[in-house]
């Protein structure tokens, strides 16, 4: 089953589709290039929307949770590709080491978590749980919801390693995404693999940075497959010193945002589609959905009420915002049972190995979904297991649809690896 796309305006993304279809030996040639020359994140998840008219990524998550959302059937995929992304990295690896966010209450977060440690596990390693929060002393039982249990143990720190009690990891993989700064026990750890390194955390990231990378790629991308790049590329502007609480900066984010909708009019008017262009306005660096809202008109920005203020000036961990991404909003026009829907998919190293819709029966086309209320189905990713099919018919298969989501999402994490080695701290320099 193919989520309902309710737009006339799906003939550019059926032409996309078939485009994507034809030159998928050129495609799949040009990615291998790629990572010839570029290392994939250790692991990553892309929100992708679908306007009919524009598929475009609008967030790439390099400590992705909810790997419970995927299927049983995703597992052995999950497996072989975690299998392929240790052996590249510590091919003689036998202990890892699993770093979780600190909210342990959460217990779709720990069932995820779960979910991780099974996919480690059948992948040939002894994983463990240990905890950046340091008022757990000993180790903690968590109980989950189908009955079983997680085991949290506190951190041993030597000079040069990082592990739990009689348990010494080759690898320690970290599932936190450092909102609330760089942990000072996670720092100069040089005999250890630390994956994803310390500056893909949101201490150091910048949605701005990826969203350059994007561009570069979708260029790229573009050019080999003869398109537009705006077709699977969201337009962006950032904006550096932003004080909602105090209203300044409010000017700066008004101009970016005025010039960023006459962009997209234009875009509109040479498509001849006959939307009403908006924009999602969020935190530069940050995550789980916070700090976000949807601007329809730049003269909104000026008179924001106190509670969307206050909404937008702190996200996770209680950070302060002050750098904003000012992007193209992309409405999504899939429908699962007349809820607002948008894929998600998920990739360890340089493979795609499932996803699912994230939905939201009360959210709009051209709103964040990722808030409370959501709900996940692994719809037409059930079986990710089908091919791409040749020779259907756009918009009908579900394996095409999610053979062209995973090339956008490649693409995502393509520029996540760009990004990555040019904020590299210690990248090598070629004169």
């Amino acid at each position: 089953m193919v989520p309902h796309l309710i737009t006339a305006l799906t003939g550019p993304i059926n032409e996309l589709e078939q485009r994507i279809l034809e030159s998928m030996p050129a495609i799949e040639r040009w990615f291998r290039l790629e990572w010839m020359e570029h290392t994939p994140p250790f692991y990553t998840s892309v929100d992708v929307r679908n306007a009919g008219f524009k598929l475009a990524p609008v967030d790439t998550n390099l400590f992705p949770a909810g790997w419970n959302n995927l299927t049983e059937e995703m597992l052995p995929l999950a497996v072989q590709a975690a299998m392929a992304a240790i052996e590249k990295i510590c091919p003689e690896a036998k202990n890892l080491l699993l770093l979780p966010e600190k909210h342990t209450r959460n217990t779709f977060y720990l069932m995820a978590v779960k979910r991780l440690m099974q996919i480690f596990t059948q992948a040939g390693l002894n994983v463990r749980l240990g905890t950046l929060d340091e008022e757990i002393k000993e180790p903690t039982t968590l109980n989950l919801p189908d009955g079983s249990t997680l085991t949290l143990e506190p951190l041993l720190r030597t000079k040069r390693r990082l592990g739990l009690k009689d348990f010494d990891p080759c690898t320690i993989l970290l599932n936190n995404d450092l909102s609330a700064g760089l942990p000072p026990v996670l720092e100069g750890l040089h005999e250890q693999y630390l994956l994803p390194p310390l500056h893909a955390g949101w201490a150091v990231r910048r949605k701005s940075n990826h969203f350059n990378a994007y561009e570069e790629v979708a260029k790229k991308f573009a050019k080999l497959l003869g398109m537009d790049p705006w077709l699977i590329n969201p337009m962006y502007a950032q904006c550096g010193k932003v004080n909602f609480h105090e209203g300044d900066g409010l000017d700066c984010l008004q101009s970016h945002a005025d010039a960023l909708l006459g962009k997209i009019r234009r875009k509109y008017k040479e498509y001849g589609i006959q939307e009403k262009p908006f924009l999602i306005v969020k935190a530069d660096a940050g995550t789980y959905g916070m700090g976000i809202m949807t601007v329809r008109d730049a003269k909104d920005l000026t008179e924001l009420n106190r509670k969307t203020r206050n909404k937008m000036s702190v996200i996770k961990d209680g950070q302060s915002v002050s750098e904003v991404l000012i992007q193209e909003g992309v409405p999504t026009y899939e429908r699962i049972n007349e809820a607002v829907a948008e894929p998600v998919v998920y990739m360890i190293d340089r493979y795609v190995v499932g996803g699912f819709y994230r939905v939201h029966a009360e959210r709009g086309i051209d709103e964040n979904l990722n808030s409370p209320g959501a709900s996940f189905v692994p719809l037409a990713f059930a079986e990710s297991s089908h091919l791409p099919r040749p020779g259907e018919k756009p918009g009908a298969s579900a394996p095409n649809r999610f053979y062209m989501y995973g090339v956008i999402a490649r693409l995502a994490m393509l520029a996540a690896s760009y990004e990555l080695e040019a904020t590299d701290p210690n990248a090598e320099t070629y004169d």
